[in-house]
């Protein structure tokens, strides 16, 4: 670690010892091999704008990501299923948090052409408070946030559609809401999804298997959706499929649990600072 910025915190120490928090540097910026973006959404693009040579970029903010505009510019870190990408990148744009967990559990079902295409995908979708970050906010104090669980960002508008419709197309109809856990961190997606007739659970964990075997941090359940407790505190995302019954046109129901720190940000930006870096996967992760 060469340096840690923060214009709240500058003189105070960071995470990393002996590395305090400094202000931001773009001459230092300019010397580092890899500089990890964490600012506030529009902010980031400037940043790269003016360092056009120099360090490679891991953005962790949505400036690069697709659907923003700007996506032409950098590689999508989706690390699971763009890493021969990733390792050539000299710019990337780390994934928002709750479509890791969507679109790696449908974008192999696409490709396997498992899913009816003409049927709603509906994903019910939980996520702990850090998801919303570290600026104070009323409505995310613990007087009242503790004891409540509520829907928010309703009407199919959250901000994170534009990054899964832009890689999953015309191929899927989806409709998703997010919800506020009453918990400090962690993802719960809960995935109803319309099947061609004859496609099982069974087939969905084969092709999760298939697409995933090499892949560490990864875990397909035999049976049963995944719990939060699993994932919180780890860089492991557990995906699980199970069958429902007298729902007429098929479905199955998809469950995929992820720490929305762990797995949703900084630990897949260090997974795609391995990648660049062609380190193994889970280098810095795994205790």
């Amino acid at each position: 670690m060469a340096f840690a910025t923060s214009r709240g915190e500058a003189g105070l120490a960071s995470p990393c010892p002996g590395v305090p928090y400094t202000p931001p540097d773009e001459k230092r910026a300019r010397e580092v091999e890899v500089l990890f973006l964490c600012l506030p959404h529009g902010k980031a693009a400037d940043w790269v704008q003016r360092i056009p040579q120099g360090p490679r970029i891991v953005d962790l903010t949505a400036d690069h990501r697709p659907g923003s505009g700007r996506e032409a510019e950098a590689v999508f870190g989706l690390n699971e299923w763009n890493r021969p990408q990733v390792e050539e990148a000299r710019l990337v744009a780390n994934p928002g948090c709750y479509p890791t967990g969507v679109l790696l559990s449908l974008l192999p079902l696409l490709e396997a052409g498992v899913v009816d295409p003409h049927r709603l995908t509906v994903v019910n979708a939980a996520s702990g408070v850090t998801g919303a970050g570290r600026a104070p906010r009323r409505d995310l104090l613990f007087a009242e946030v503790a004891g409540n669980f509520k829907a928010y960002g309703w009407g199919n508008r959250h901000r994170h559609l534009k990054e899964m419709r832009a890689l999953m197309g015309s191929r899927l109809q989806i409709l998703f809401q997010p919800h506020l856990l009453p918990l400090p961190r962690g993802i719960l997606e809960t995935i109803v999804l319309p099947v061609l007739p004859g496609v099982d659970a069974g087939r969905i964990q084969q092709v999760w298997s298939s697409r995933y075997q090499e892949e560490p941090v990864v875990q397909i359940l035999a049976d049963g959706l995944p719990e939060l407790a699993a994932v919180v505190g780890t860089d492991r995302l557990v995906l699980g499929a199970v069958e429902a019954e007298e729902t007429g046109a098929p479905v199955v129901l998809l469950g995929a649990a992820l720490d929305n720190l762990g797995k949703g940000a900084a630990g897949q930006a260090v997974q795609n600072l391995n990648a660049m870096q062609g380190w193994p996967t889970e280098l810095g992760l795994r205790l």
